[in-house]
């Protein structure tokens, strides 16, 4: 693996505590920008803290998921201390690693905090300290439970996050009470990563959009506020002439008072076009339509495409079931994660990923009116004007690759 130096941002998040000035600090708090380097500088920082500082003593790793903590911090941070001369031995199955060096040998322990469930996984143990590997994607339960643990005298705390909304726990509690609660913050942003190249730092500002980009790029904690979508563009993303499509797929959701959107999608180049759409609204029409009414009009929508297969609500039960019965469609219930939803759709529009027919008008109008709703305090859509929205995020999410997926960068601890 080749390492490049870190820089000065990295170094300190590294090496705080050998630093006479920072030394007496409780924690560390680094948020900011995607790919700054937060995450490769702490781990390092963290395990030769406490080879330095102890022997014997256990320590937390913490991730949303166990495979993600090992995917993105475990893997790439064994293979920097092993180049470094620390050996590493991991029980996969007690999800643990023993680190050691100079005779010094300590154990991490490998936690997932994912729900309000994950708090117990951690319960009852003595920690001599704890890494949270984004922190601001794990409940407040379990990372209370984790600091909770680490009862050993010298012990300290270190968090990492990306930033989300200000109305955040973690923001509120930690990022606006740094120096109440004796920790140091430091923010980083892409150029504090060396090893990102120049050209890829741009491919990532190109990436993401709205306040995604303000998120992961700027690296602020903002509200979300206004068009979910600003980044959807007429001139950009409508189109009249139908492109020879190789592939095709329906996303559909269901509603009985609340409108039913069924979308038809053709592929053709490495994009995705939504060609046509059925949108019935029982309260505008007056009067509800029944689950085989709906299927009919999917047949009508489809005829003469070979579906591949259609992507619905997976509550929608009842339309699934009569859709199975007929035997012509394969139904996949689609992934129905909304932040994450919404976030993917607005990767897709900014990178041309996905067009519609200027036919589909309430999609088209709904893109101008789905909006945050400010008053909920979080990052939570309207519940209204959002039909056509929700089938074209189940479209996205189940059926559309990103583009790319992001690479990662290591660099290594340079001496100060």
């Amino acid at each position: 693996m080749e390492l490049s130096p870190f820089s000065e941002k990295q170094r300190l998040a590294a090496g705080w505590w050998t630093r006479t000035q920072y030394r007496e600090y409780d924690a560390i708090i680094c948020d900011g920008a995607v790919r700054s380097g937060k995450t490769t500088a702490m781990s390092l920082g963290f395990v030769c803290w406490a080879t330095c500082c102890f022997n014997g003593r256990d320590f937390a790793l913490c991730g949303r998921t166990v495979t993600a903590l090992r995917r993105n911090v475990l893997t790439p941070l064994t293979a920097m201390l092993q180049q470094m001369g620390f050996r590493c031995e991991e029980k996969v199955s007690r999800n643990y690693v023993d680190i050691s060096q100079n005779g010094r040998k300590n154990r991490f322990y490998l936690f997932g905090g994912k729900d309000e469930s994950s708090a117990a996984l951690i319960q009852g143990m003595t920690l001599a300290g704890v890494f949270l590997d984004e922190a601001a994607l794990m409940p407040r339960s379990f990372v209370e439970q984790a600091l909770a643990r680490c009862s050993v005298i010298g012990s300290k705390l270190w968090f990492n996050c990306n930033p989300d909304n200000p109305q955040h726990w973690f923001y509120r509690e930690w990022i606006c009470k740094a120096e109440e609660k004796n920790a140091l913050l430091l923010h980083f942003t892409m150029e504090d990563n060396r090893a990102l190249a120049p050209e890829i730092r741009e491919r990532y500002k190109r990436l993401y959009a709205g306040v995604f980009y303000d998120r992961f790029v700027l690296g602020k904690w903002v509200a979300s506020s206004g068009l979910i979508y600003p980044m959807f563009r007429r001139d950009v993303h409508l189109f009249s002439a139908v492109p020879d499509c190789d592939r095709f797929v329906v996303s559909c959701d269901y509603g009985t008072m609340n409108p039913t959107s069924m979308g038809l999608w053709g592929h053709a180049d490495g994009k995705w076009y939504r060609l046509k759409e059925y949108y019935f609204s029982a309260r505008q029409e007056g009067q509800p339509r029944t689950d085989e009414e709906h299927y009919a009009a999917l047949e009508t929508l489809t005829d003469g495409y070979p579906i591949d297969c259609v992507v619905i609500d997976p509550s929608a039960a009842s339309f699934i079931a009569t859709i199975r019965t007929h035997g012509r469609f394969r139904v996949i219930p689609a992934k129905n994660d909304v932040l994450t939803g919404i976030r993917r759709v607005s990767d897709a529009l900014a990178q041309k990923q996905i067009f519609f027919h200027r036919d589909c008008t309430d999609c088209i109008r709904e893109f101008g009116l789905y909006q945050w709703n400010e008053r909920a305090g979080g990052d939570v859509p309207c519940k209204e004007n959002d039909h056509a929205m929700d089938d074209v995020r189940y479209f996205v999410m189940t059926i559309l690759k990103p583009i790319c997926s992001e690479p990662f960068y290591v660099a290594s601890l340079a001496r100060r």
